[in-house]
């Protein structure tokens, strides 16, 4: 017979007082032939009692035990009394036995009702889906009896997000969630994680995917792109309907952290979504397909693979959503992304997001949409203008010295540290570890159980400095990361977003500091080409510069050589060398139309910074 269930202790499902025909707990029996139990058992029993903390009031029928536990076993004993009447009780009863408390576990996953009500989530505790590494904050149940969080305290005296200053360039602020048209759970969901106004993406392309659009949409990092296509499949998904939407991501991390968006987003939705990457036992996700869901959310490998095992119907397939798109269609995945979206069916609605999308990865792109609606909330600079960015001058031996004295000078909170190779990734983490400085690596060669712990790490706040490939470029959406550093800088400009995009997020202050060698003026002329900013230099002049080691060999650029033809064309620019302006011939003064020089104040020399034909115009 199944019984309502409500939290009981150590987060333990527990029926609401004894079961319908079945005696509550008393001295005159109960399970297991208790009641035939000597006096020598009955002593033992009062003697874990009185341990226990269950003082015994008299020889009276009904006793009450101090505690919870006691309490509710004494509420069920009283319905009893009250159903037998009046009848006279032959023998004294007992306190009822108190069972010792279980240690906290997470309850157990289960599918929300519409007409019930979730339990709070208690505070410090998690619930895990079946392989027990994603959060769900729907399934944490509270536990009176829990010890208290340390950390409590400082997340209640921290400001919700809607209480933060809202940067106007980033968030919609004259529009709310509740009028986009979304399902009262989902707003509900939404307000839960403590936000009002969307973002500009998320209110501008939320209602045209509504309307059942193709979308190919561009903004800023940390923006909110995923809950932009997020909140309208939890809205249009169809309930019981297996793998009718499908979610594309190029980095497992990233996979991860959208289904664990999904999961907070729809808390309150009866909708599951499943994550789908390599690195974990094929046998464990395939259990979860088995079970249903109605969202899909992986790597294109695994997800190929799972395809040919028939565990994913791909003509199930209503919804394509393509995260990080100019890295979804670059030469790695192109072939595979290709074959997933042919398999699929040709009515299709489908969305591609990301920050950068250069105008072949747009080409290619509308081959695999009817008709996108192009959305471009990246008005100005490509980046955020909340992340503070500078480059250093530094010569190539000087790079670890010059990094350990910015972490030892500048203190950063929390600092991600981008680097080219794996391997620079490993000597970099070893030698700041070996100067006193701790520090942790994640690049593609670390195993998936490794990389995620280290995620958790993160995520919890335990780490200070993290080392990582442009692995961790795409997407990683972590709290309190306050410092970027672009160790080497990427021979890809469209990698500097990404990476500096890890900070000043959800309209919050970043810094970003980048690494220059004389060699790579030229790449930083064409980062702030593509930004359309200028990236001012950083001095410090407490630190000297060291010469050339004996036997220095420099890293090579890697990347296909680049061959320039001479004279032919404009000579490429670099912001490295110094910039020559020439004296422009001065104007006779009898010649010169003061009409056209208000303040009388005559231009003698070009301009010191030019847009180089950036400057977007009005046409």
């Amino acid at each position: 017979m199944n019984h309502e269930e409500t939290p009981g202790e150590g987060g333990a499902s527990m029926p609401h007082g004894p079961a319908a025909g079945q005696p509550a707990p008393d001295a005159g029996g109960g399970e297991g032939g208790e009641g035939g139990e000597g006096g020598g058992v009955k002593k033992k029993r009062r003697r874990r009692r009185r341990r226990g903390g269950v003082k015994k009031a008299g020889d009276a029928a009904g006793e009450v035990a101090e505690g919870d536990g006691a309490a509710e076993s004494g509420d069920a004993v009283e319905g009893e009394e009250n159903a037998e009447g009046d009848a006279e009780v032959a023998a004294p009863k007992p306190a009822p036995k108190v069972a010792p408390k279980p240690a906290p576990k997470p309850a157990p996953r289960s599918e929300p009702k519409r007409d019930s009500k979730p339990s709070p989530p208690a505070r410090g505790h998690q619930a895990h889906d079946d392989d027990g590494d994603d959060f769900d904050p729907a399934q944490a149940y509270a536990d009176p009896d829990a010890a208290p969080d340390p950390k409590a305290d400082e997340r209640d005296n921290l400001p919700p997000v809607e209480h933060l200053p809202l940067n106007p360039e980033t968030f919609a602020t004259n529009m709310t969630f509740d009028q986009l048209g979304l399902h009262p759970a989902i707003a509900r969901g939404v307000a839960d994680l403590g936000f009002r106004h969307p973002t500009h993406i998320q209110a501008t392309l939320i209602p045209i995917f509504l309307n059942g659009r193709d979308i190919l949409g561009q903004a800023k990092t940390g923006t909110g792109k995923t809950a932009a296509f997020a909140l309208p499949l939890l809205h249009m998904v169809e309930r019981g309907v297996w793998g009718q939407a499908l979610i594309l991501a190029p980095t497992r991390e990233l996979a991860i952290q959208i289904h664990s968006e999904f999961v907070k987003l729809g808390k309150h939705m009866p909708v599951r979504a499943v994550p789908i990457y390599g690195g974990q036992p094929i046998r464990t996700q395939a259990l979860k397909l088995e079970k249903g869901c109605e969202i899909i959310v992986g790597t294109p490998g695994r997800l190929m693979d799972m395809i040919e095992r028939r565990l994913i119907d791909p003509k199930a397939v209503r919804f394509a959503v393509l995260d990080e798109v100019d890295r979804m269609l670059d030469i790695g995945f192109r072939e595979d992304i290709r074959r997933i979206l042919k398999m699929t069916s040709s009515d299709r609605q489908t969305v591609m997001v990301s920050a950068t999308i250069r105008s072949d990865i747009e080409d290619l792109a509308r081959r695999y949409m009817r008709d996108p609606e192009k959305l471009v909330t990246t008005a100005g600079a490509l980046t955020v203008d909340l992340v503070a960015q500078h480059y250093l001058s530094v010569e190539p031996w000087d790079k670890r010295r010059l990094l350990h004295h910015l972490l030892t000078h500048e203190e950063p909170a929390l600092t991600l540290i981008f680097c080219r190779l794996k391997k620079t990734v490993d000597d970099l983490a070893y030698h700041l570890n070996k100067h006193g400085i701790e520090a942790h690596a994640m690049h593609g060669d670390m195993s998936q159980s490794k990389r995620n712990s280290t995620m958790r790490q993160l995520r919890a706040g335990d780490l200070a400095v993290l080392i990582a490939s442009d692995l961790a470029s795409r997407g990683i959406d972590v709290e309190g990361i306050t410092h970027v550093i672009n160790y080497d800088l990427p021979e890809d400009p469209d990698l500097y977003v990404h990476r500096i995009g890890r900070t000043a997020r959800a309209g919050r202050d970043g810094v970003a500091w980048a690494f220059v060698t004389p060699r790579q003026g030229k790449l930083l002329s064409q980062i702030e080409d593509l930004i359309n900013a200028q990236i001012p230099k950083m001095d410090y002049p407490d630190f000297e510069a060291s010469p050339r080691p004996e036997g220095f060999r420099e890293e090579a650029m890697g990347g296909r050589p680049v061959y320039e033809v001479q004279n032919v064309g404009e000579k490429p620019r670099n912001r490295y060398a110094e910039i020559e302006r020439p004296d422009l011939p001065k104007a006779k003064e009898t010649a010169v139309d003061m009409a056209k020089f208000p303040g009388g104040i005559v231009p003698t020399k070009m301009p010191p910074n030019r847009m180089r034909g950036k400057m977007k115009s009005g046409r």
